[in-house]
This record gives structure tokens, sequence and C-alpha cells, in this order.
């Protein structure tokens, strides 16, 4: 994905605020070889570029000064509310380099698996991003978890499916992860209505002397 960006001569609060003003958002572009640049780009491109999942999790083209360079998005600051960008920050990204990226896992096939089809079994989506490693030419877009093998009440972990080649999952020391589960839907036992007690017996009245 490509996003066109312009150098920024002026750094600080009021150059920022005035930089919004007229449109613009400032930036900051740092990592790799280079030192540290001062970028601002169109606040509207920007701001639908922001709504792609991909601008969030793959390598970027970054036009600036009529030159192309790769980078990946690190944070955006984002107005508490309203609909405006205030920063954003790139990193710089060396071919040659690995590096982590979170991607989001997308799952598809569930409902031809037999825990929905036959088992009318509730699936979660227990994981929706996985952090990985792999040089930026392998980093996928995303992760494709095929769900149409799922049975009863059972589960896909990040064991049970194939990462493209290249790229590792990053864990932390943790165990690979559940990514989807299915459960069997919760049927309520009727209660049978509790039987009427017997009527009391009327008191028997004293006799008339």
């Amino acid at each position: 994905m490509k996003f066109v960006a312009f150098e920024r001569a002026k750094q600080g609060t009021g150059a920022s605020r005035r930089l919004r003003i007229t449109g613009k958002t400032p930036g900051i572009v740092y990592g790799g070889s280079g030192e540290p640049q001062l970028i601002e780009l169109d606040h509207n491109a920007l701001w639908h570029a922001l709504k792609k999942e991909a601008f969030h999790s793959s390598v970027l083209e970054m036009e600036l000064g009529g030159q192309v360079s790769k980078v990946l998005l690190r944070d955006v600051q984002m107005h508490p509310f309203r609909q405006l960008v205030l920063h954003i920050d790139f990193q710089r990204v060396d071919a040659k380099t690995r590096l982590n990226k979170k991607v989001p896992v997308h799952f598809k096939g569930q409902e031809e698996s037999d825990a929905v089809k036959l088992d009318h079994n509730l699936v979660n989506h227990v994981t929706t991003e996985l952090e990985l490693n792999s040089l930026p030419a392998d980093l996928p877009e995303f992760i494709e978890v095929d769900l149409s093998g799922l049975k009863n009440n059972g589960t896909v972990t990040l064991a049970d499916i194939k990462l493209p080649k290249g790229v590792k999952w990053v864990s932390h020391g943790r165990k690979a992860p559940v990514l989807a589960s299915a459960t069997a839907p919760v049927v309520e036992e009727e209660v049978a209505p509790a039987a009427a007690a017997p009527a009391a017996a009327p008191a028997k009245g004293k006799g008339k002397k």
C-alpha cells in the first residue's frame, strides 16, 4: 500500500497546530540508518487510509520527495473526541532485517463445519491478531484460518495451521494460542411444575353443650 508524505520544516506545538488548521497532519519517520525525519501528510487522505486494515498491518510504500521507501506504521495519536489525527509515526524498514509486526487473523469456513452444521455450536474467535517475525518481503497482510474442519466442542490452535514460508510466531514464552473454539449451545431443562399441595382438612368445630 502506497501513500504520499511531504517534508516538514518546522516542529513544535505551535507549528503542529497551524499545520492541522491547513488540513495537514504532522508526523515523523525514524529508524534504519537515517536520522529521524519530520513529515506531513494530507489529513483527509490519511484518515481514509487508516480505515484500511492493510495500512496498519503491512509494509507500506512512502513516497517522499520523489523517492519511495518502505515503512511500518508504529503509532497514531488521535484527538480524544474529534475525528482528527494529531500525529503519526512511521519506522523505516530494512529489506534484509527481520521485523516483528502484529497482523490480523481472518477466519473462514465455519458455516461449513460439522460443529455449526450438525451440532449447532457457537464459534468464538479467540485470537484476532498475531505478532509475527519475518523479513519485510515475507510479512503477510493477514493470517487466514480455515474453520471448516471444526468439530463439536472443538478448538483450533496456532499449532494446527501452517504459517507462510519464512514467517515465525513471536511467542514471548507462551504456548501456541487457541485461535477459535466451538461451544455447544446450552439447553435449558424444563422444570416440571411442583405438585399441588393437598388442601388442608377443615378443622372440626366443637359440639354444642
